[in-house]
């Protein structure tokens, strides 16, 4: 039951089998009917199923989600693609007024069964508003589950796992992971959408990642591994909620913590891990919890992405400064 495919295959295969499993399920979003998507992650499915339940939405992201709402307020289970990062903006105010809040406010007699897609990140050479990463602004707001894959394999089975909640997802999907291939086994899935997963052991400090980022600290650990040093690799996951356990279990393990992500440092994810493991796990440190972390800046043209984003040359030297403590 193994199979050799794409991030993008994979997630176009969970969404058929959703589809498959549940006549409530839909997709809905902008040219992912008849051309199947930008990226192609919903290609041939209004083929398959129809035009009712793929849906060629109009160009109005507020509308797409609110229109998605009343739908899963009605027992449908909407899945809406966001074409790119950058346009989920329009509907900022939908899914942070309304469909977060939806149980709280109706003291939990209404729930929200709804996935929000986001292609996100950077590294394609992209324009303005192309590669985002907004995803602190939707793990700040209670009452929504944010995850992002980074696998084939995660794609495939999270993406159905998300479906399947009563809760409104936040599914963000790292678009230059798009094309990269990985084994699927299409039977059982390996996680929970909630647990991290040790991506590689080590000993001597904690890389703590998610979505794009895990190939770039998988690659700065093996390069680690020629200079004698052991680095451990978490791959998050699931941002909102944190998986506190696996987190506090790694870096009290290596005593050392270095949180990687695209999005830019200031109030980003990292300074919420890092104030975290300051809390439950002060006295297992031997350094300063580091973070390594997009500039304090607008996403710069394409021709200079590369010097703005994390890469392997940042991390080590953050491992650096961190063993020297």
């Amino acid at each position: 039951m193994t199979q050799t495919m794409t991030m993008a295959k994979a997630l176009n295969a969970g969404l058929r089998r959703a589809l498959e499993a549940d006549p409530k399920v839909l997709l809905a979003g902008e040219d992912i009917g008849k051309l199947g998507g930008v990226f192609r992650i919903t290609e041939h499915l209004q083929r398959d199923f129809g035009p009712e339940r793929v849906v060629d939405s109009p160009l109005a992201e507020s509308g797409i989600v609110g229109t998605s709402l009343g739908l899963a307020l009605r027992g449908y289970r909407p899945v809406v693609e966001i074409q790119f990062d950058g346009f989920v903006y329009p509907a900022f105010d939908q899914i942070v007024s309304q469909v977060s809040r939806m149980r709280f406010r109706s003291m939990g007699q209404l729930s929200v069964p709804m996935v929000i897609r986001i292609p996100y990140g950077g590294g394609i050479g992209a324009i303005e508003h192309h590669s985002e990463s907004p995803e602190a602004y939707f793990a700040h707001t209670p009452g929504l589950v944010v995850v992002s894959p980074s696998t084939p394999l995660d794609a495939y089975w999270m993406i159905q796992q998300a479906i399947a909640s009563d809760d409104p997802v936040i599914f963000l999907e790292p678009k230059r992971r798009y094309h990269e291939k990985g084994e699927v086994d299409l039977a059982e899935p390996p996680l929970a959408l909630d647990a991290a997963r040790v991506v590689l052991q080590g000993t001597d400090a904690t890389l703590l990642t998610y979505g794009p980022m895990v190939k770039t600290c998988v690659e700065a650990a093996i390069a680690a591994q020629a200079e004698g040093r052991s680095l451990e690799v978490v791959d998050l996951r699931s941002l909102s909620p944190l998986d506190d356990a696996a987190i506090r279990a790694s870096v009290e393990k290596t005593g050392r913590a270095i949180v990687v992500h695209e999005a830019v440092r200031s109030g980003g994810l990292g300074a919420e891990i890092a104030a975290r493991i300051q809390e439950t796990s002060f006295y297992s440190l031997e350094a300063p919890v580091l973070r390594v972390a997009a500039y304090d800046m607008p996403y710069p043209p394409s021709r200079v992405e590369m010097a703005y984003l994390p890469d392997l040359d940042r991390i080590l030297d953050a491992v650096d400064r961190s063993l020297s403590h």
